[in-house]
């Protein structure tokens, strides 16, 4: 009886989470509770105990615990531990609920699962996971019965086959044909492409999955975007894209080392970047309808991964050496046939490892809103020298327009910054005043900014500025988006 109110007081005193649920008094939602718990990693039911965690009571009669062991396996089919403890001279019922091996658990003919510190009813695609989970097979290996052979590329399977090859971790002979390659790969099911030979080899994958892009915004300030690209085509297309965009992008310096030679050093470091992208679409869940999205903040970046760590993987094993659970064996297995994956289970290791020789801090890894959250911090802004200045975050992304594009006109600035083009031109004024930007015309709509000191923009550059659009290209593979959405979740 004493561990039992130890353990009850623990429990008190570490609050509601997604394994500890207060209640008042054993009702209907306490039922689903119970059930909730069983079809995540379990967790503890504490009657008796105010949503604040004061300890109320319950009244217990001499049948009480045994109505309620027959209440809770009538509705779910589980038999919990159920012990009465002592708190404040009050009693508290804790019913102990493990994982169920047999997934899902049924309340009532619903089925709940546990988020944060509330019930939810499962949808459908959370039933669909559980279920493949039940009988061992990933989402991608199932076939698409919507896609035919005839809609993969064979130029990308042939480009698939020649890493495979050169990595020699699965040799795949030319004279084996691209059906029968893809049958002993596993990729291809009763004629049909399975999903990870879409997500790896359509013309479009996008037809079939439409969430399935990675999306990139560049942030001034958590309200100001200054880019944003939308990165579709293969899970292969989609990595080198975003890695095109990062070479674009990032700012870099030089180190010498006494010699003639130079090296490169980026803001962030491309192999930790890499593997963040590589790992975001090779795990993510392909069930979930958000996007990855890379959020770039001044001092931050992040990569976010819908659908988060696959049990039995926790936040704190991603920092050491830890066993692989891909959501998505088929995907995992190609990527690492073909070198873009090295090491089975050491991904997140990699991008630690990297982020120290650049002396960065640590990355950061968090499960919210549905997602696997990875964020690379930064000493120091980018912009310090702007801020230093006694600059708005409006005019920071205005100046960094101006010296990414070459110029910037009044419309743009007012897009950008969501101002009146009276605020716009004062402000424009002020930066001209501070000797950041030159004033190029007189009036109307032949006026814009350059930054000071610059070259005038060849005709070329004027014809190619879109003013208030303000649209660049991206890296081959990214399609633009209207600036809100990558901030979108």
């Amino acid at each position: 009886m004493a561990s039992a109110a130890a353990r009850s007081w623990d429990l008190l005193q570490q609050g509601e989470s997604e394994t500890v649920e207060f209640k008042e008094s054993f009702d209907e939602e306490a039922i689903e509770s119970v059930a909730a718990f069983a079809n995540a990693r379990g967790g503890t039911l504490l009657v008796g105990v105010t949503d604040a965690g004061a300890v109320s009571g319950v009244q217990l009669g001499k049948e009480t615990l045994r109505d309620w062991a027959n209440r809770i396996a009538q509705s779910t089919r589980l038999n919990p531990r159920i012990i009465e403890a002592r708190s404040e001279r009050k009693s508290v019922v804790m019913v102990e609920v493990l994982e169920s091996p047999a997934k899902p658990v049924p309340c009532r003919g619903r089925y709940f699962k546990r988020v944060g510190k509330a019930n939810r009813q499962m949808t459908d695609d959370d039933l669909t996971r559980l279920v493949l989970d039940k009988v061992g097979i990933t989402w991608d290996e199932m076939a698409e019965p919507r896609a035919a052979l005839s809609d993969l590329d064979e130029e990308r399977i042939g480009r698939f086959r020649a890493a495979c090859n050169k990595k020699k971790r699965r040799v795949i002979s030319a004279d084996v044909a691209t059906a029968v390659a893809l049958e002993k790969l596993g990729l291809l099911k009763a004629g049909r492409p399975s999903r990870a030979a879409v997500l790896l080899f359509a013309k479009e994958p996008q037809r079939w999955y439409p969430s399935a892009t990675v999306r990139i915004g560049r942030f001034r300030s958590e309200s100001i975007i200054v880019d944003d690209c939308v990165v579709g085509g293969t899970v292969f297309d989609q990595i080198d894209a975003a890695m095109g965009y990062f070479r674009e992008h990032l700012q870099t310096r030089f180190e010498f080392h006494g010699t003639p030679a130079r090296d490169v050093v980026w803001e962030y470091p491309l192999r930790a970047l890499r593997e963040a992208i590589t790992n975001a679409v090779c795990h993510r869940d392909y069930l979930d309808v958000a996007q990855t999205q890379v959020r770039w903040h001044d001092d931050r970046l992040m990569v976010i991964n819908p659908g988060g760590l696959h049990p039995p993987l926790s936040l704190e094993s991603l920092r050491g050496t830890h066993i692989s659970r891909p959501r998505n064996r088929k995907l995992a297995e190609m990527l690492y046939y073909a070198g873009g994956i090295e090491q089975w289970g050491g991904g997140t290791l990699e991008i630690i490892d990297s982020c120290r020789e650049a002396g960065l801090p640590d990355p950061e890894f968090q499960e919210k809103q549905g997602g696997l959250w990875l964020t690379l911090p930064k000493d120091r802004p980018a912009e310090d020298p702007l801020r230093t200045l006694g600059l708005t975050d409006r005019q920071i992304a205005a100046v960094l327009r101006a010296r990414k594009n070459g110029l910037i006109a009044n419309a743009e600035y007012q897009k950008l910054c969501g101002v009146s083009k009276r605020t716009a031109s004062r402000e424009l004024m002020e930066l001209e005043a501070k000797g950041l930007l030159e004033k190029m015309g007189t009036t109307g709509k032949g006026t814009y900014y350059q930054p000071a000191g610059s070259h005038a923009p060849t005709k070329k550059t004027q014809r190619g500025h879109k003013g208030a659009k303000g649209a660049t290209k991206g890296p081959k593979g990214a399609t633009k988006g209207p600036s809100k959405g990558a901030g979108d979740a």
